[in-house]
Protein backbone atom coordinates (compact mmCIF):
# COMPACT_ATOMS: atom_id res chain seq x y z
CA UNK A 1 0.00 0.00 0.00
CA UNK A 2 1.15 4.06 -0.82
CA UNK A 3 2.08 5.66 2.20
CA UNK A 4 -0.46 8.14 3.13
CA UNK A 5 0.67 11.95 3.19
CA UNK A 6 -0.98 14.44 4.82
CA UNK A 7 -0.54 17.80 3.38
CA UNK A 8 -0.42 20.78 6.02
CA UNK A 9 -0.67 24.18 4.66
CA UNK A 10 -2.12 27.55 4.56
CA UNK A 11 -4.00 29.26 1.15
CA UNK A 12 -3.62 32.50 0.64
CA UNK A 13 -7.40 34.64 0.82
CA UNK A 14 -8.28 35.85 -2.67
CA UNK A 15 -7.90 39.57 -2.27
CA UNK A 16 -9.83 42.34 -4.15
CA UNK A 17 -8.44 43.28 -7.82
CA UNK A 18 -7.32 46.53 -6.04
CA UNK A 19 -7.49 46.42 -2.55
CA UNK A 20 -8.13 49.72 -0.54
CA UNK A 21 -5.10 51.19 0.44
CA UNK A 22 -2.71 48.53 -1.28
CA UNK A 23 0.39 50.29 -2.38
CA UNK A 24 2.82 49.04 -5.89
CA UNK A 25 5.21 50.26 -5.05
CA UNK A 26 7.27 48.78 -8.39
CA UNK A 27 8.67 49.21 -11.27
CA UNK A 28 6.61 46.36 -13.11
CA UNK A 29 3.46 46.81 -14.41
CA UNK A 30 1.60 42.98 -13.24
CA UNK A 31 1.89 43.43 -9.21
CA UNK A 32 -1.11 40.69 -8.16
CA UNK A 33 -3.34 41.77 -5.38
CA UNK A 34 -2.34 39.36 -3.02
CA UNK A 35 1.75 40.95 -2.96
CA UNK A 36 0.02 43.96 -2.70
CA UNK A 37 0.69 46.03 0.79
CA UNK A 38 -3.01 46.52 2.24
CA UNK A 39 -3.97 48.91 5.05
CA UNK A 40 -7.64 47.48 5.44
CA UNK A 41 -5.85 44.17 7.12
CA UNK A 42 -5.00 44.87 10.37
CA UNK A 43 -1.47 44.05 9.25
CA UNK A 44 -0.47 45.39 5.85
CA UNK A 45 1.60 42.14 4.90
CA UNK A 46 -0.18 39.55 7.10
CA UNK A 47 -0.62 37.26 4.85
CA UNK A 48 3.31 37.40 3.32
CA UNK A 49 3.49 33.88 4.76
CA UNK A 50 0.95 32.09 3.49
CA UNK A 51 1.17 30.33 -0.45
CA UNK A 52 -0.67 30.64 -3.35
CA UNK A 53 -2.82 28.05 -4.73
CA UNK A 54 -0.31 27.32 -7.43
CA UNK A 55 2.59 26.05 -4.41
CA UNK A 56 -0.01 23.98 -3.27
CA UNK A 57 -0.92 22.58 -6.13
CA UNK A 58 3.40 21.58 -7.08
CA UNK A 59 3.67 20.09 -3.79
CA UNK A 60 0.96 17.48 -4.19
CA UNK A 61 1.28 17.41 -7.50
CA UNK A 62 5.40 15.99 -6.59
CA UNK A 63 4.54 14.16 -3.37
CA UNK A 64 1.40 12.22 -5.37
CA UNK A 65 4.77 9.71 -7.11
CA UNK A 66 5.49 8.52 -3.97
CA UNK A 67 2.05 8.65 -1.69
CA UNK A 68 -1.09 9.17 -1.53
CA UNK A 69 -1.96 12.77 -0.24
CA UNK A 70 -4.28 14.16 1.45
CA UNK A 71 -5.07 17.62 1.78
CA UNK A 72 -5.29 19.20 5.33
CA UNK A 73 -5.57 23.01 5.37
CA UNK A 74 -4.78 24.36 8.71
CA UNK A 75 -7.72 25.92 9.74
CA UNK A 76 -10.26 25.17 12.49
CA UNK A 77 -11.19 21.98 11.21
CA UNK A 78 -7.29 20.36 10.83
CA UNK A 79 -7.31 18.73 14.38
CA UNK A 80 -10.60 16.56 13.37
CA UNK A 81 -9.85 16.15 9.69
CA UNK A 82 -5.93 14.64 10.27
CA UNK A 83 -7.70 12.75 13.46
CA UNK A 84 -10.02 11.31 10.97
CA UNK A 85 -7.96 10.79 8.29
CA UNK A 86 -4.44 9.63 10.25
CA UNK A 87 -1.76 9.60 7.41
CA UNK A 88 1.22 7.78 7.81
CA UNK A 89 3.08 11.40 8.20
CA UNK A 90 2.37 14.96 7.82
CA UNK A 91 4.14 17.03 5.12
CA UNK A 92 3.90 20.31 6.30
CA UNK A 93 4.19 23.69 5.16
CA UNK A 94 1.57 25.71 6.89
CA UNK A 95 2.74 29.00 8.62
CA UNK A 96 -0.30 29.84 10.93
CA UNK A 97 -1.69 33.07 11.01
CA UNK A 98 -1.47 35.21 14.57
CA UNK A 99 0.95 34.22 17.78
CA UNK A 100 4.46 33.40 18.24
CA UNK A 101 4.16 29.98 18.68
CA UNK A 102 1.65 29.80 15.01
CA UNK A 103 4.08 27.68 13.16
CA UNK A 104 4.60 25.16 15.46
CA UNK A 105 0.32 24.51 15.71
CA UNK A 106 0.30 21.84 12.86
CA UNK A 107 3.56 19.67 14.46
CA UNK A 108 2.10 20.25 18.34
CA UNK A 109 -1.31 19.03 16.86
CA UNK A 110 0.74 15.61 15.23
CA UNK A 111 2.20 14.98 18.34
CA UNK A 112 -0.70 15.39 20.35
CA UNK A 113 -2.00 12.73 18.18
CA UNK A 114 0.37 10.89 17.52
CA UNK A 115 0.98 11.55 13.65
CA UNK A 116 4.51 11.89 12.78
CA UNK A 117 5.38 15.24 11.01
CA UNK A 118 7.62 16.31 8.43
CA UNK A 119 10.34 19.21 9.07
CA UNK A 120 11.04 20.65 12.19
CA UNK A 121 9.23 19.86 15.62
CA UNK A 122 6.82 22.95 17.57
CA UNK A 123 9.12 23.81 19.99
CA UNK A 124 11.85 24.47 17.00
CA UNK A 125 9.63 26.21 14.74
CA UNK A 126 8.78 28.48 18.67
CA UNK A 127 12.26 28.99 18.65
CA UNK A 128 13.29 29.71 15.25
CA UNK A 129 10.22 32.55 14.94
CA UNK A 130 11.24 34.37 18.45
CA UNK A 131 14.36 36.02 16.67
CA UNK A 132 15.61 37.09 20.13
CA UNK A 133 15.23 33.88 21.44
CA UNK A 134 17.32 32.65 18.41
CA UNK A 135 20.39 34.62 18.86
CA UNK A 136 20.61 33.82 22.37
CA UNK A 137 20.74 30.67 21.76
CA UNK A 138 23.24 30.88 18.37
CA UNK A 139 24.93 33.06 20.97
CA UNK A 140 25.53 30.41 23.84
CA UNK A 141 26.26 27.66 21.14
CA UNK A 142 28.96 29.78 19.85
CA UNK A 143 27.35 30.42 16.51
CA UNK A 144 28.37 33.69 14.82
CA UNK A 145 25.28 36.37 15.07
CA UNK A 146 25.34 40.22 15.35
CA UNK A 147 25.34 41.77 18.76
CA UNK A 148 21.43 42.56 19.23
CA UNK A 149 18.86 43.89 21.62
CA UNK A 150 14.72 42.94 22.14
CA UNK A 151 12.54 46.16 22.48
CA UNK A 152 9.04 46.35 23.95
CA UNK A 153 8.67 49.67 23.76
CA UNK A 154 9.82 52.68 22.13
CA UNK A 155 11.83 53.51 25.73
CA UNK A 156 13.99 50.10 25.17
CA UNK A 157 15.03 51.98 21.84
CA UNK A 158 15.95 55.28 23.36
CA UNK A 159 18.37 53.31 25.42
CA UNK A 160 19.58 51.33 23.05
CA UNK A 161 23.83 51.54 23.64
CA UNK A 162 24.75 49.28 20.23
CA UNK A 163 26.53 51.67 17.73
CA UNK A 164 24.90 52.78 14.85
CA UNK A 165 23.75 51.68 12.32
CA UNK A 166 20.80 49.93 13.62
CA UNK A 167 18.41 47.03 11.62
CA UNK A 168 14.69 46.95 13.22
CA UNK A 169 12.51 44.17 12.17
CA UNK A 170 9.72 42.31 14.19
CA UNK A 171 10.32 40.07 16.44
CA UNK A 172 7.79 37.10 15.37
CA UNK A 173 8.07 37.52 11.27
CA UNK A 174 9.25 35.77 8.65
CA UNK A 175 8.75 36.13 4.13
CA UNK A 176 9.64 40.22 4.66
CA UNK A 177 7.09 41.20 6.65
CA UNK A 178 7.59 43.78 8.61
CA UNK A 179 11.31 44.56 6.69
CA UNK A 180 11.91 47.14 4.88
CA UNK A 181 13.71 50.18 3.21
CA UNK A 182 13.01 51.97 7.09
CA UNK A 183 14.54 49.22 9.10
CA UNK A 184 17.82 50.43 8.66
CA UNK A 185 18.16 53.13 11.11
CA UNK A 186 21.33 55.42 10.84
CA UNK A 187 20.11 58.16 14.16
CA UNK A 188 18.52 57.73 17.09
CA UNK A 189 15.11 59.33 15.72
CA UNK A 190 14.77 57.13 13.09
CA UNK A 191 15.32 54.08 15.37
CA UNK A 192 12.76 55.19 18.12
CA UNK A 193 10.26 55.84 15.25
CA UNK A 194 10.35 52.76 13.07
CA UNK A 195 10.36 50.58 16.32
CA UNK A 196 7.03 52.58 17.51
CA UNK A 197 5.54 51.82 14.61
CA UNK A 198 6.32 48.29 14.49
CA UNK A 199 5.56 47.64 17.66
CA UNK A 200 2.52 49.38 17.00
CA UNK A 201 1.61 47.48 13.52
CA UNK A 202 2.64 43.93 14.86
CA UNK A 203 1.66 44.18 18.48
CA UNK A 204 5.05 42.21 19.04
CA UNK A 205 8.14 42.65 20.49
CA UNK A 206 11.05 44.43 18.25
CA UNK A 207 14.45 42.44 17.52
CA UNK A 208 17.29 45.72 17.22
CA UNK A 209 20.53 44.75 15.63
CA UNK A 210 23.72 45.46 14.86
CA UNK A 211 23.82 46.14 11.20
CA UNK A 212 25.82 43.84 8.85
CA UNK A 213 27.50 45.80 5.95
CA UNK A 214 28.99 42.91 4.10
CA UNK A 215 27.40 40.56 1.70
CA UNK A 216 24.54 38.42 2.24
CA UNK A 217 23.90 34.50 1.34
CA UNK A 218 20.71 32.61 2.04
CA UNK A 219 21.31 28.88 2.54
CA UNK A 220 19.18 25.85 1.66
CA UNK A 221 20.02 22.73 4.22
CA UNK A 222 18.72 19.24 3.43
CA UNK A 223 19.13 16.14 5.78
CA UNK A 224 19.48 15.47 9.97
CA UNK A 225 21.98 14.73 12.13
CA UNK A 226 26.00 13.95 10.38
CA UNK A 227 24.34 14.01 6.83
CA UNK A 228 22.76 16.99 6.62
CA UNK A 229 24.28 19.06 3.97
CA UNK A 230 24.64 22.46 1.94
CA UNK A 231 22.82 23.28 -1.39
CA UNK A 232 24.61 25.57 -3.63
CA UNK A 233 24.80 29.05 -1.32
CA UNK A 234 22.83 31.87 -3.18
CA UNK A 235 24.25 35.11 -3.46
CA UNK A 236 22.58 38.38 -3.32
CA UNK A 237 23.47 41.34 -5.85
CA UNK A 238 22.02 44.43 -4.23
CA UNK A 239 23.51 46.48 -7.02
CA UNK A 240 20.15 45.26 -9.13
CA UNK A 241 17.50 47.23 -6.65
CA UNK A 242 15.75 50.33 -7.87
CA UNK A 243 18.51 53.39 -7.19
CA UNK A 244 18.87 54.49 -3.91
CA UNK A 245 17.35 51.49 -2.25
CA UNK A 246 19.48 50.73 0.43
CA UNK A 247 21.30 47.05 0.46
CA UNK A 248 18.48 45.53 1.89
CA UNK A 249 16.29 42.39 0.88
CA UNK A 250 12.91 43.40 2.42
CA UNK A 251 9.48 42.98 1.80
CA UNK A 252 9.48 45.64 -0.97
CA UNK A 253 12.79 43.55 -2.97
CA UNK A 254 10.70 40.18 -2.38
CA UNK A 255 7.05 41.01 -3.24
CA UNK A 256 7.19 44.52 -4.70
CA UNK A 257 10.22 45.29 -6.89
CA UNK A 258 10.35 41.28 -8.25
CA UNK A 259 7.31 39.96 -10.30
CA UNK A 260 7.36 36.67 -12.69
CA UNK A 261 7.54 39.05 -15.80
CA UNK A 262 10.06 41.53 -14.49
CA UNK A 263 12.10 39.01 -11.97
CA UNK A 264 14.91 41.20 -10.08
CA UNK A 265 18.15 39.64 -11.03
CA UNK A 266 19.43 40.01 -7.67
CA UNK A 267 20.46 36.20 -6.92
CA UNK A 268 23.56 34.47 -7.55
CA UNK A 269 23.66 30.54 -7.41
CA UNK A 270 25.92 28.95 -6.73
CA UNK A 271 27.52 32.61 -5.37
CA UNK A 272 30.89 33.88 -6.81
CA UNK A 273 32.59 34.11 -3.53
CA UNK A 274 35.80 32.07 -2.83
CA UNK A 275 35.67 28.77 -1.67
CA UNK A 276 37.43 29.85 1.61
CA UNK A 277 34.18 32.20 2.59
CA UNK A 278 31.88 29.65 1.05
CA UNK A 279 33.25 26.92 3.51
CA UNK A 280 32.94 29.70 6.23
CA UNK A 281 29.13 30.21 5.19
CA UNK A 282 28.63 26.81 5.11
CA UNK A 283 29.71 25.95 8.79
CA UNK A 284 28.10 28.55 9.70
CA UNK A 285 24.49 27.65 8.43
CA UNK A 286 24.83 23.90 10.14
CA UNK A 287 25.99 25.30 13.09
CA UNK A 288 22.85 27.23 13.53
CA UNK A 289 20.73 24.26 11.85
CA UNK A 290 21.94 22.07 14.69
CA UNK A 291 21.61 24.16 17.75
CA UNK A 292 18.29 24.62 16.93
CA UNK A 293 17.80 21.16 16.26
CA UNK A 294 16.54 21.75 13.12
CA UNK A 295 15.03 18.45 10.92
CA UNK A 296 14.55 17.33 7.18
CA UNK A 297 15.51 20.55 5.94
CA UNK A 298 15.76 24.83 7.01
CA UNK A 299 17.04 27.78 5.29
CA UNK A 300 19.24 30.00 6.67
CA UNK A 301 20.15 33.69 6.07
CA UNK A 302 23.31 34.83 6.52
CA UNK A 303 24.94 38.40 6.39
CA UNK A 304 28.62 39.24 6.95
CA UNK A 305 29.91 42.15 8.95
CA UNK A 306 32.36 44.76 7.76
CA UNK A 307 35.68 42.33 8.32
CA UNK A 308 33.59 39.56 6.37
CA UNK A 309 32.93 37.62 8.85
CA UNK A 310 29.21 35.61 8.21
CA UNK A 311 26.90 36.47 10.91
CA UNK A 312 23.71 34.57 10.83
CA UNK A 313 20.98 36.68 10.77
CA UNK A 314 18.03 34.11 11.26
CA UNK A 315 16.31 30.02 10.24
CA UNK A 316 13.63 29.55 8.57
CA UNK A 317 12.78 25.61 9.21
CA UNK A 318 9.46 26.50 7.06
CA UNK A 319 11.31 27.59 3.88
CA UNK A 320 9.89 29.25 0.79
CA UNK A 321 9.38 26.81 -2.28
CA UNK A 322 7.54 28.54 -5.21
CA UNK A 323 7.32 26.74 -7.74
CA UNK A 324 8.02 28.86 -10.84
CA UNK A 325 11.81 29.99 -11.34
CA UNK A 326 10.78 33.67 -11.87
CA UNK A 327 9.52 34.24 -8.83
CA UNK A 328 13.23 33.62 -7.22
CA UNK A 329 12.24 31.48 -4.61
CA UNK A 330 16.13 30.53 -2.88
CA UNK A 331 14.88 27.11 -1.68
CA UNK A 332 14.21 25.68 -4.98
CA UNK A 333 16.60 28.10 -6.87
CA UNK A 334 19.55 26.32 -4.91
CA UNK A 335 18.04 22.59 -4.96
CA UNK A 336 18.09 23.95 -9.18
CA UNK A 337 21.55 24.34 -9.04
CA UNK A 338 22.13 20.85 -7.36
CA UNK A 339 21.02 19.51 -10.26
CA UNK A 340 17.61 18.83 -8.71
CA UNK A 341 13.91 19.66 -10.24
CA UNK A 342 11.20 21.02 -7.97
CA UNK A 343 9.50 17.46 -7.78
CA UNK A 344 13.04 16.41 -7.03
CA UNK A 345 13.36 18.47 -3.82
CA UNK A 346 9.79 17.93 -2.79
CA UNK A 347 10.62 14.33 -3.34
CA UNK A 348 13.87 14.17 -1.47
CA UNK A 349 13.06 16.04 1.61
CA UNK A 350 9.60 13.45 1.67
CA UNK A 351 12.30 10.92 1.39
CA UNK A 352 14.57 12.32 4.02
CA UNK A 353 11.68 12.92 6.77
CA UNK A 354 10.35 9.06 6.33
CA UNK A 355 13.15 7.86 6.68
CA UNK A 356 13.97 9.74 9.98
CA UNK A 357 9.91 8.77 11.12
CA UNK A 358 10.24 5.01 9.96
CA UNK A 359 13.87 4.18 9.14
CA UNK A 360 12.60 3.22 5.87
CA UNK A 361 13.44 5.17 2.11
CA UNK A 362 10.48 6.84 0.45
CA UNK A 363 11.96 6.79 -2.71
CA UNK A 364 13.07 3.36 -2.54
CA UNK A 365 9.97 1.94 -1.70
CA UNK A 366 8.03 3.50 -4.48
CA UNK A 367 10.68 2.39 -7.04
Amino acid sequence: MAVRIGLAFNIKPAAPANPAGATFDSPSTDNSASRALRDDLPQPDLYAEWDEPATIDAVEHALSAVGQVYRLEANASFPARLSLIRPDFVFNVAEGLYGPSREGHVPAICEFLGIPCHASDALTLGLALHKGRTKEILSYRGVPTAPFVVAKSPDDARNVTLPFPLFVKPAFEGSGKGVSVRSLCKTRGQLVKQVAKLLATYAEPVLIETYLPGPEFTVAVIGNGDEARCLPIVGMDFDTLPKGAPPIYGYEAKWLWDSPSHPLEIFDCPARISEAMAEDVRAAALAAYHALECRDWCRIDIRCDGANRPMVVELNPLPGILPDPRDNSCFPKAARADGMSYDDLVRTVADIAWRRISGRSLLAEVA
